[in-house]
């Protein structure tokens, strides 16, 4: 189940850029790439989410907490405008639900008596494969 966030289109800002690589000569006339950008902290997003954003270490978001995506999977530029929007979509839901706190467990007595058991009998067959001395 995704949490549903709705995000504010005033709150994207698009820029149109050429797209990398290979593409003849119309990749030098037309800007088809898209980088998204969006302001965390202007973000009207849940305060919890915000901060679980700007704790990822994602190397997509910059220093000033601004999420920057570029896209230029597609020849369109509406396709990768929203392949850019999913994939903030993506980034936000992916903190959107709280982590679960991680209760510190103990191994079980047997556990610990079969490890160390199992830990000697390996020391053992290593021990007898020392040189054989020739009296």
């Amino acid at each position: 189940m995704r949490p549903t966030i709705s995000l504010s289109p005033d709150e994207i800002e698009f820029t149109a850029i050429r797209a990398q690589g290979a593409g003849g000569q119309n990749v030098n006339k037309v800007s088809n790439a898209v980088h998204l950008r969006f302001d965390i902290a202007a973000s009207s997003l849940p305060e919890p989410i915000k901060a679980r954003l700007l704790a990822l270490g994602d190397q997509r978001i910059n220093k000033d907490g601004v999420v920057i995506i570029k896209a230029q999977a597609f020849r369109s530029l509406e396709k990768n405008r929203a392949d850019a929007v999913r994939r903030l979509e993506d980034l936000i839901a992916s903190v959107a639900v709280e982590p679960k706190a991680r209760r510190a467990t103990r191994p079980t007595r047997s556990a610990v008596k079969k490890r160390l058991e199992s830990k000697a009998r390996r020391g053992a067959i290593k021990a007898g494969r020392g040189r054989v001395s020739g009296d």
